[in-house]
């Protein structure tokens, strides 16, 4: 703007009044430009109430910045809970709506139906308030409805008293408000930690203590209070009676009702005067009166029941109660304050941070041990505890208030933890990494691997294989653990748990019914599910001749082909059948007993039990057997066999002479071999295979001298059929392993 040429000559004294008077007048344009913040503060009940008073006389002394509205909901508005709303408008609060959000009923359903009601009245409400942030405490199903439908209604939420934990329904409410509230005032270090771990913005969380507490320890050493006392229990002494408030447990009415009962017939045998409140609105409470009742307590002369008690009395009957009883969280929260000592009762407390003065009892099952309890803590003082507050939390909340910046995004962030992304989502690098822990209970080891998708043996855990059933258990979750914590190091999802075991498996359940000699304490188990409880995965079981079978079809010679048959020749004889793509289990469980096939009625004793079966011939136990045989009859050594004195005999020793031309132990296992070649013609025979393939140790000795037997006795449809040796090293354990990896990966790929 263009300047006239006389306000050059202006006296400079006069320049400098203006000047500051524009300075004055604009810091005054822009207070009055500035908008004051509209706060709605919600309130359900009588509890709830004494959190939020203070702070509601806080924005009210500060009406050039707050415009506080007030709406009343719930049981403030009902006869039989005392009418509470009066006490509002006594403290000359403007109540802008009063809404009717409870429906009467005495179980679960009336406090959904509630929820729903408030859920249907409060948009009208808050549409004609249009409050800039809605102040909502607690863990109340009432407080659900008011946080729904503000953040539905994009309006700002703020939160008291969340990130706590009380053991019940309502820490699932109070933690379903704080996912929808936008800010937080908690009351302790502890409940802050809950929250920032529950992924809430730790900018937007103030620890502020309880806003009670600013109250209660500014005024409970009144000179009046004698008064007090009188009022409400006539003529008693200072910490000579008790104050008793108990509440419906709503995911357990009938035992908090039956807790109830026993209190009532504790405080009765004690014989004390005590100051009972009628319970809260709760599902169960009508019921808790009627108890009440039927014991006669409020006709009794050491009772008195009454339905709500100002704030600023009740903290002074609970100051200088000999003891507060029941499961309110006054008795956790503000009598610590004093030191009054308190029984808990039940579990509706049980997560709560107390101090000393508390004594828990949980499990309160019998009207002794209360009665007990009484006796222990009636009459104590405590020190006093802050746990809560220091009576400074409305000036921390108001001054939070004054931060709030109406103009940031109203969309909610949450801080999720950082979370390694994924290298590659190459579909190579996606088989690699997925992984199945991998278990083989030998009959002399026991062995853990993780198996990646293409059969690779990423790492592998062997330890003796415990005698006895637990600690055989106990190991196995120790090496599991174990393998899990290298894979979660590694980079490998575990999918699940495949278990290979000796002895007839049922499958579908997961149960080991009858075990080998070689496995003692093994029959009628249920592996799966200890496993799966302590590890957190699904569990698969087969018996170990199926596994080497499925080891065949995923990795082996199998990978590909219809039919075939997988013979082990190890410490015993088995295999697996595979028909049509499918692994065979029989009717009951039985299928692949391909050890226990008899070639011969008078042949030599099976481990079974009979006689004749292809193991009593062609296995290593039974092989070992004719070495000590023939070494105690002095016919097993021969010229260049080194023998130590020492040593234990085994098959090996009767293997190492038959290739150094002894003619007894060529003998034997020749015998071994086509009791063998036999034993799978009848399997040749019966499933028509296209494929055998022999596994195990002593795979490499059986193949020729097998297929010669084939090609000699077997039908001609069956001689061409080939006899091959596995390339697999640990059959068991990839067999296990390929129960979770097919399974797991079927439906992705």
């Amino acid at each position: 703007m263009e300047k006239h040429p006389w306000s050059l000559c202006v006296n400079p004294h006069k320049l400098y009044y203006l000047r500051m008077q524009g300075n004055r007048e604009k810091m005054e344009g822009q207070n009055q430009c500035k908008k004051k913040l509209r706060v709605c503060v919600a309130t359900c009940n009588r509890a709830d109430y004494s959190k939020l008073a203070p702070i509601m006389f806080g924005i009210k002394s500060h009406p050039d910045e707050f415009e506080l509205e007030v709406v009343v909901l719930g049981s403030h508005l009902i006869d039989d809970y005392g009418n509470t709303f009066r006490m509002i408008e006594q403290d000359d609060f403007d109540i802008g709506s009063k809404l009717h959000t409870i429906v009467r009923g005495e179980d679960e359903a009336a406090m959904v139906e509630s929820v729903g009601l408030a859920l249907v009245k409060l948009p009208d409400v808050l549409q004609r308030l249009r409050p800039d942030i809605l102040v909502v405490h607690g863990d109340r199903f009432d407080a659900l409805a008011l946080a729904t439908a503000a953040a539905l209604m994009n309006i700002r939420i703020l939160h008291l008293e969340g990130g706590e934990v009380s053991g019940t329904i309502d820490d699932s409410i109070r933690h379903a408000i704080s996912k929808l509230a936008h800010y937080h005032a908690c009351c302790t270090r502890r409940a802050e930690q809950h929250l920032i771990a529950m992924c809430e913005d730790h900018s937007r969380i103030l620890l502020a203590g309880c806003p009670s507490y600013d109250k209660l320890l500014s005024t409970h050493h009144r000179d009046d209070h004698m008064d007090i006392i009188k009022s409400w229990l006539g003529d008693v002494k200072e910490h000579d009676y008790i104050v008793a408030l108990q509440h419906p447990v709503t995911t357990d009415i009938q035992h908090s009702i039956k807790i109830y009962g026993l209190m009532l017939d504790a405080l009765l045998s004690f014989k004390k005067r005590t100051l009972i409140l009628f319970p809260n609105i709760d599902a169960g409470s009508k019921e808790m009166v009627r108890v009440m009742r039927k014991k006669g307590i409020e006709q009794n002369p050491n009772f008195r029941a009454v339905k709500h008690i100002p704030f600023e009395q009740f903290i002074q009957l609970v100051c200088h109660a000999g003891c507060m009883i029941g499961n309110s969280s006054c008795g956790v929260r503000e009598a610590g304050a004093f030191g009054t000592p308190v029984i808990n009762l039940g579990t509706r407390q049980t997560g709560r941070e107390t101090g000393e003065n508390v004594l828990h009892v949980r499990d309160a099952d019998t009207h002794n041990k209360i009665y007990h309890a009484l006796e222990l803590q009636f009459g104590k003082r405590y020190p006093c505890s802050k746990i809560y507050g220091d009576g400074s939390a409305v000036p921390r909340i108001l001054k939070f208030l004054r931060t709030i910046d109406l103009d940031e995004p109203l969309q909610k962030t949450f801080c999720f933890p950082p979370v390694k992304e994924c290298i590659s989502q190459d579909i190579d690098h996606i088989l690699e990494t997925q992984s199945a822990l991998s278990v083989d209970l030998g009959g002399t080891n026991l062995r853990v691997a993780i198996v990646c998708m293409r059969g690779k043996i990423v790492n592998k855990y062997t330890k003796p294989n415990p005698k006895t059933f637990e600690a055989r258990m106990e190991l196995i979750l120790e090496m599991c653990r174990e393998a899990m914590q290298y894979a979660v190091h590694n980079n490998c999802r575990i999918l699940g748990v495949g278990v290979s075991t000796g002895g007839r498996v049922n499958p579908q359940e997961g149960i080991v019914l009858h075990s080998t000699k070689l496995i003692q304490e093994w029959s009628s188990v249920d592996l799966r599910t200890p496993i799966s409880d302590a590890l957190h995965l699904p569990v698969w079981v087969d018996n170990d001749g199926n596994c080497a079978a499925l080891a065949e079809k995923k990795f082996g010679h199998g990978k590909g082909v219809e039919n075939f048959v997988t013979v082990i020749t190890g410490t015993g004889i088995g295999g697996g059948i595979i028909h049509h793509n499918e692994l065979v289990h029989g009717s009951t469980f039985c299928a692949a007993e391909l050890g226990h096939i008899m070639v011969s009625l008078e042949g030599p004793e099976c481990s079974c039990g009979s006689r004749g079966c292809i193991e009593a011939y062609a296995s290593g136990m039974a092989l070992q057997k004719e070495a000590k045989r023939l070494h105690d009859e002095d016919l097993l050594k021969v010229e260049g066999m080194d023998m130590k004195l020492s040593e234990p005999i085994t098959a090996a020793h009767l293997i190492n002479a038959a290739k150094l031309g002894n003619p007894k132990a060529n003998a034997v296992l020749n015998k071994a071999a086509t009791a063998l070649g036999v034993g799978i013609i009848n399997i040749l025979h019966i499933v028509n295979p296209s494929l055998v393939i022999l596994s195990g140790v002593l795979a490499s000795y059986y193949q020729a001298p097998v297929q010669h037997t084939i090609s000699e006795r077997a039908l001609f449809s069956v001689q061409s059929i080939k006899v091959v040796t596995s390339d697999l090293e640990e059959p068991a354990l990839l067999g296990a392993a390929s129960m979770v990896l097919d399974y797991e990966t079927r439906r992705i790929y």
